[in-house]
């Protein structure tokens, strides 16, 4: 058996509170043994990796995107605006999006994530025109390709602009369909693999994009076949005030009404939620995705992650889809994690180490996934290694602290099931810089295709 010492960390945040400062011991993508101090590995090793420059962390998990999105990142026509208006603003624009585009978007979105130190993706896409009808399947390939593990959320419109919804007409589809599609797609690739790279999950897009009925249909299909809900829910006082017009409930109540409050749902955002609520959302095991660059760029709001995570609810990290973001580098998102939640609440009642926290095994229990977020035996070998070697952290004495204080945002390392990623800060799986112009170029086809459609 090849076995991988990971030796003498710089720092190591383990997730738990196992010591893992004499590192870690690595064989058949799993975490063999975590040694404290002193110690050394219990049987010989094949291979050495001094780890004596690197601060270690555990794949961090990213539990809500948008991949599509990163076609339209600092889209003038959608700058500053609040989320309805934004979401009108762009949605013609989306409506466009090709199979090639789309899976240029899916491959430089989590190789971005990647080199950020993301092992583990969740991707929400709920945008199927015409010609896209197996946007799933693509980002499954894409994900295999890439040995990256994800998440893949089976997102759906039903309710168009015409049925009082957001989106255009061309971009919904019939519920039939939604669900027909929901069923192949959980038996094609929901835990088919042998690494356990991919799962799936259903994820009618908002209480103002879909039906009760196909909210209703989609939590007894994730029953039947034990896979995950997941929607956007609280995220602005114009949702609130919309599910109060519309069904007249609060958002949470109308979740219910569907069958939906369970621990199999997480949620994203989850900012405008009543003390009431949130002891709900805790007794339920309800899990938050905590998106915070994207609720400030739309000035949603502060997620209650403290309270929410008193209740009982698992909370995690997101970067949300990159035109609200507009990056997809989640090693930035814990340190705006930490700066937002101290705008509500002191600095000894948030620290950094409950921002890498979010990120890591709070994530990955709103996944409700066990192998990974955390460095303990029997885990899943997914390990982000980051080196203080920038003027930033130049005078940094705490390196776990100097992470997230002075703005780490690029793995030096990153390794998937014991196999290496990155290496030296570049991604070891392809050109990034060809990915890079492939995608610029299909970014640029999509907007002057939206342009030529609307007249402009």
């Amino acid at each position: 058996m090849n076995t991988l010492w990971i030796k003498h960390p710089r720092a190591v945040f383990s997730g738990n509170l196992q010591d893992a400062s004499g590192g870690l011991v690595i064989a058949d993508g799993r975490i063999l043994e975590v040694l404290a101090a002193g110690q050394q590995p219990s049987g010989p090793v094949s291979q050495v990796f001094d780890a004596s420059e690197h601060v270690v962390l555990p794949g961090l998990v990213n539990t809500h995107h948008h991949f599509y999105q990163t076609l339209t990142r600092a889209c003038p026509p959608a700058l500053n605006k609040r989320l309805f208006p934004w979401l009108q603003t762009l949605y013609p624009i989306w409506a466009g999006l090709t199979p090639a585009q789309h899976a240029l978007a899916t491959e430089l979105a989590m190789v971005e994530l990647l080199l950020s130190g993301c092992t583990t993706v969740a991707d929400h896409h709920y945008l199927f025109p015409a010609g896209l009808e197996n946007a799933i399947d693509i980002q499954a390939e894409t994900s295999l390709k890439l040995g990256m593990r994800a998440t893949l959320t089976r997102g759906s419109m039903s309710l168009s602009v015409d049925d009082g919804g957001l989106p255009p007409r061309s971009v919904v589809q019939t519920e039939q369909v939604i669900l027909d599609d929901s069923k192949r797609l959980i038996e094609r690739w929901h835990q088919r693999d042998d690494q356990g790279l991919l799962e799936v999950a259903l994820a009618p897009c908002s209480p103002f994009s879909v039906t009760p009925d196909i909210m209703r249909a989609s939590a007894e299909l994730a029953a039947q076949y034990d896979v995950g809900l997941h929607t956007h829910l609280a995220e602005t006082e114009d949702e609130n005030a919309f599910c109060l017009k519309m069904f007249g409930q609060r958002p949470l109540d109308y979740l219910d009404s569907v069958g939906w409050l369970n621990n199999r749902t997480w949620l994203a955002h989850g900012i405008h939620f009543n003390d009431e609520e949130v002891q709900r959302l805790g007794r339920a095991g309800t899990g938050i995705c905590h998106c915070p660059s994207s609720n400030m760029v739309l000035a949603s709001g502060i997620c209650r992650v403290n309270e929410l995570r008193a209740a009982g609810s698992p909370v995690g990290l997101g970067v949300d889809g990159s035109a609200s973001n507009d990056h997809s580098n989640l090693m930035q998102e814990v340190r705006q994690a930490l700066l937002i939640q101290r705008l509500r609440y002191q600095a000894d009642e948030f620290t950094h180490l409950d921002a890498l926290h979010l990120a890591t095994k709070g994530s990955a229990q709103v996944l409700r996934r066990d192998d990974i977020g955390e460095l303990a035996p029997g885990k899943r070998a997914d390990i982000a290694f980051f080196k203080l070697d920038e003027p930033r952290f130049s005078g940094a004495h705490d390196p776990l602290a100097a992470l997230v204080l002075c703005g780490a945002s690029q793995a030096d390392a990153v390794m998937i099931n014991g196999d290496w990623k990155v290496r030296d800060k570049q991604w070891l799986g392809g050109d990034i810089h060809q990915l890079m112009a492939n995608h610029q170029q299909a970014a640029n086809h999509q907007q002057a295709a939206s342009q030529l459609f609307s007249g402009h």
